[in-house]
């Protein structure tokens, strides 16, 4: 026994969520249940069903609302978050947009690193997400060498479940690179600051809170060693790839005139196609005899569509990518280049973009409620994750649906969600058994 702590004050705290006018399991049946009941021990979700019969702790009456997994997203850029809006590239393509906030990006430090945490993580809680990777690639030579520990702190101060991924960039202008010098690292560094994170933050243990990655930037910013090593280390060290491919067509031409291949053979030739270990950001440049590569190699795509519509890149194949068995998540993306870190706009947004690119009834609200939960679970290598079903993580997002923006929308309360509302804020927010968003309002931070 812990000295101090009584027998009763370390039980593990139970949650019953009653009533829920649509109860969406996500489950392998793609189960719904009106007036459905969760009930939670801990960080773990221990049954489901219509009118429990338990006792519970705290209890969530979740009538007029939709009970849903909390969404995962899979491919963020906090410290971006602080670089919103700006005038200069709200019209610019991405090479032009880089090359621009470069400039500015090469300035930041730790205080701006836990700023932007703090207010993109907090925005992902308030919208429904309650797992968000991250991809942090600019480190400045000065004051950077803790910029991932920041943003772990300030991910475990709000309560989210965090997988931060050590970015890096190692092929600088002066080597045919994008990216200004004073911010690309060598590969020694990268690699050692990478055993460094791992060994200290990554947690293989169901629930865990925090997992970590490995993402050399993209293809025009690391070198071809680099990606080798990091599929190596990787295997070695039981961690996930991560990077951006194939976003644009100068990507593709890129990719082209330096390597002789595309994006995607470029990176099967390095290692990162073949053991399902890889997720891509973006894949908008994607062909069908690559995307059955990719779903024979359970190689996953983060899809960021508003980023992509908001930069002119494309918009990626999703429903090819489907059709293949490509594991697809949803992600926001940069706050640069999307501006928002808006999880059920996102889920709006891919809904409504691939009817334009693939026919209006190619993307249903149920298959991008999939994505945003099952799919990035799959990308981020969680088999805990993605669905409300006993022995899941209690991780839980509770829109109310009463408004008078929802008037009408009755006959289908979980797709209501995608279709109407004024306002993407959930009522409640849970993290692993923990409520984090209640009433609208982050608990554990004052921010709104």
């Amino acid at each position: 026994m812990l000295q101090g702590v009584s027998p009763e004050s370390m039980k593990e705290k139970t949650l019953l969520i009653k009533n829920a006018l649509t109860l969406a399991l996500m489950d392998a049946a793609r189960r719904e249940i009106a007036g459905g009941d969760v009930y939670i021990e801990g960080p773990e979700i221990k049954k489901t069903g219509k009118n429990l019969k338990v006792r519970a702790d705290t209890v969530i009456d979740a009538k007029n609302c939709v009970v849903l997994p909390g969404f995962i997203n899979t491919h963020h850029h906090l410290y971006q978050t602080l670089t919103r809006n700006l005038p200069a590239v709200q019209n610019a393509k991405l090479f032009d947009w880089l090359i621009y906030l470069y400039r500015i990006w090469r300035r930041i430090d730790p205080e701006a690193v836990y700023t932007s945490a703090q207010a993109g993580l907090g925005e992902l809680l308030l919208t429904g997400c309650t797992t968000s990777a991250d991809h942090l690639y600019v480190f400045p030579k000065k004051n950077s060498g803790l910029f991932i520990d920041t943003q772990i702190e300030a991910a475990k101060e709000l309560g989210i479940r965090f997988h931060p991924t050590r970015g890096s960039m190692s092929r600088g202008r002066s080597k045919g690179g994008l990216p200004p010098d004073d911010v690309v690292q060598s590969e020694d560094f990268i690699m050692k600051d990478c055993e460094r994170l791992v060994h200290k933050y990554h947690d293989k243990n169901k629930f865990a809170m925090t997992r970590v990655a490995l993402a050399p930037c993209s293809p025009f910013s690391v070198t071809t060693g680099l990606l080798k090593l990091t599929a190596e280390m990787a295997g070695k060290w039981g961690v996930r790839m991560h990077t951006h491919l194939a976003e644009t067509k100068d990507e593709e031409d890129f990719c082209i005139k330096l390597f002789g291949k595309r994006p995607l053979e470029y990176m099967e030739s390095v290692g990162w196609v073949s053991e399902g270990n890889a997720w891509f950001a973006h894949c908008v440049f994607i062909n069908e005899k690559e995307a059955k590569k990719m779903g024979e190699t359970l190689t996953c795509v983060a899809h960021c569509p508003s980023s992509n519509l908001r930069l002119g890149s494309g918009i990626a194949p999703i429903r090819m990518f489907l059709d293949h068995k490509v594991p697809v998540g949803l992600a926001v993306d940069g706050s640069a280049s999307n501006d928002a870190s808006d999880m059920l706009g996102e889920l709006r947004q891919c809904m409504l973009v691939h009817r334009v690119k693939s026919g209006v009834d190619s993307m249903t609200a149920r298959d991008v409620f999939r994505m945003a939960t099952r799919g990035g679970a799959e990308a981020l290598g969680r088999d805990d994750l993605g669905s409300i079903e006993p022995g899941k993580a209690a991780d839980i997002a509770i829109f109310d649906v009463s408004g008078l923006d929802f008037i009408g929308s009755r006959s289908d309360p979980l797709a209501s969600l995608l279709f109407c509302g004024a306002s993407h804020r959930t009522k409640y927010t849970i993290v692993n058994g923990r409520i984090i968003v209640k009433n609208g309002r982050l608990v554990n931070v004052d921010c709104y």
